[in-house]
């Protein structure tokens, strides 16, 4: 079982090297079961139905030019949610990006389904919002801790105070992601210091942090920003990749 959390990142120019692991043991699961092309479910959330079918189409063909797949995405509008249909005899799963709540309102019916599978030994791919809510205490967004802003308010995900949820339990640390790129390390410092989350990571873009039964790995371009609390306050380290 591999739980792979990527930290965002999107160009067309771009080779996909933070999913390759995660198609390889889709690849895998499918060869033990008599199959050679491998189903991935990809769940997608977006704003609005022509949005939604233009972002399964380019997330296909993205994950399709990495490894030879057969991309199952289902896209809804936010508000929506995803049946259990959306998932059904695949060979892995990923939660893609966007608006992190309404991600997480929208799997709500599917959660139990996914860590089942999840505990069955499917990989997972969370990418940027789906590695955020993969966290078993999730920081869902916000800008704020007690009035006083920690990030800047675009990263707020619609949200103004930091917000804490708990997410579909896959990994025991809170995740944030685009963390160079947003400035989005400081939300999971500001956090971790107020005491509202127990330390965590924050994922750079093009970066992933993949977590095995035995290790956990970084690949990618960028870093993992480790944020834990010790006696001395808040204590910031980095893993490259």
């Amino acid at each position: 079982m591999s739980i792979h959390l990527v930290g965002g990142g999107s160009a067309p120019e771009y080779n996909g090297e933070v999913y390759e692991e995660f198609l390889e043991e889709a690849a895998d699961r499918a060869r033990a079961r008599g199959v050679e092309l491998p189903i991935i479910g990809v769940l997608l959330v977006a704003e609005d139905p022509d949005s939604a079918s233009e972002y399964a189409e380019s997330l296909t063909a993205m994950l399709a030019r990495v490894a030879d797949c057969d991309v199952r995405a289902t896209a809804i509008v936010e508000g929506e949610l995803f049946t259990p249909e959306a998932i059904a005899g695949v060979d892995a799963v990923s939660v893609w990006g966007g608006l992190t709540p309404a991600y997480l309102d929208a799997i709500i019916p599917v959660v139990e389904t996914i860590r089942s599978l999840v505990g069955e030994g499917m990989p997972y791919l969370g990418y940027s919002a789906g590695a955020m809510i993969a966290a078993d205490t999730a920081i869902i967004g916000g800008w704020k801790i007690n009035d006083i802003p920690v990030c800047a308010e675009d990263t707020g995900e619609e949200l103004d105070d930091v917000t804490i949820v708990e997410g579909l339990g896959l990994v025991d640390l809170a995740i944030d992601v685009h963390a160079a790129q947003w400035g989005t390390l400081a939300r999971l410092i500001a956090a971790t210091e107020a005491g509202i989350v127990e330390g965590g990571v924050a994922i750079d873009e093009y970066t992933a942090l993949i977590v095995d039964d035995s290790e956990i790995r970084v690949v990618g371009t960028g870093s993992i920003w480790q944020v834990s609390l010790t006696d001395d306050g808040v204590l910031v380290s980095t893993l490259g990749a």
